[in-house]
């Protein structure tokens, strides 16, 4: 794993490999833990139920969070055709179940690409998304009455790959389809709503029943470690300067560029889009820089000069 260099000893963003069962907030307190700092943050959660990527900042990275593109998402997952329930995942209670031993696979392909591309979606009752101030889990839990509009998302990629029937459990009388599918989609898409609209559009209701994501922004699984893997070797998986390389795009710059930039001062501008490292000779990452007209100004001072060696 990359270490941090030059003064900033700690920082990077860490990459966990999320298990089941746990918040993200759990696993923000345990990397607290392990790392011995209070200064650990995520970039975005994901549900108990869900494993996979959840990219965090360690020390000063945690500046970095809010700057990162994190706009794309990838899952693979488990729904399950002939239940709806209350959550739109395992986790809730089922509200209806249907035989599906007749269901088409050419009927389920044929909805799954109706739900592929720019869609419009209404999220999941249990999702964070605040009505009133409040969250929406919470309005759930407590029983009240709420709507959610429905919101613009983009599914990239919806893909199926095997469907098996599940016998329901206690008797013989009718089956669930399980189908496992990869999404890609933007940031915002709720699969478990993928799932529950799935359901209905085929009449049989649906639910999640397993989800793992892959992929957030550039940050993969290959990037990721457990928890206890992390306990085997507690750092940071890419140190500051290696991270802000890994996730913009970046800018070489001279010595005298640096020094000045290291002080707050701003630099001409290149005509680059979007937020960049600024790299000085010696390969560190002086800070993160974004155009605007006659100016490429800071927007996180990644090694500011009370820091450099």
């Amino acid at each position: 794993m990359s270490t941090p260099r030059s003064g900033l000893d700690g920082a990077g963003l860490l990459v966990i490999d999320k298990e089941q069962g746990v918040t993200s907030h759990d696993v923000v307190a345990s990397c607290r833990k392990l790392l011995k700092t209070r200064k650990v943050g995520h970039a975005g959660t994901l549900d108990p139920m869900a494993t996979g990527v959840l990219v965090l900042g360690v020390e000063r990275a945690t500046k970095m969070l809010g700057l990162l593109s994190l706009t794309t998402k990838a899952y693979t997952a488990t729904i399950r055709l002939g239940a709806d329930t209350d959550t739109d995942d395992a986790e809730g209670q089922v509200l209806t179940r249907t035989d599906t031993a007749a269901l088409d696979h050419d009927r389920i392909a044929a909805q799954v690409h109706t739900l592929t591309g720019d869609i419009s979606q209404v999220p999941a009752r249990v999702s964070a998304i605040k009505v009133d101030g409040k969250r929406a889990h919470a309005l759930a839990r407590d029983g009240a009455e709420f709507e959610l509009k429905p919101r613009p998302v983009t599914v990239s990629r919806f893909e199926v790959g095997e469907i098996t029937a599940t016998p329901w459990a206690g008797d013989n009388a009718g089956v669930f389809t399980d189908i496992e599918v990869e999404v890609e989609c933007s940031a915002g898409t709720y699969i478990r709503s993928l799932a529950r609209d799935l359901g209905a559009a085929l009449g049989v209701g649906g639910h999640l029943i397993a989800l793992r994501r892959t992929r957030v922004g550039p940050f993969t699984l290959a990037e990721a470690r457990t928890l206890t893997e992390l306990a085997d070797d507690p750092a940071v998986s890419l140190g500051i300067d290696d991270a802000a390389q890994f996730a913009f795009s970046h800018r070489n710059i001279s010595a005298d560029e640096a020094e000045s930039i290291s002080q707050g001062r701003w630099l001409e501008p290149i005509g680059m889009a979007g937020t960049y490292a600024a790299i000085d000779p010696d390969g560190h990452t002086i800070a993160l820089l974004q155009e605007k007209g006659r100016r490429a100004s800071s927007v996180m001072v990644v090694r500011p000069a009370t820091l450099r060696q």
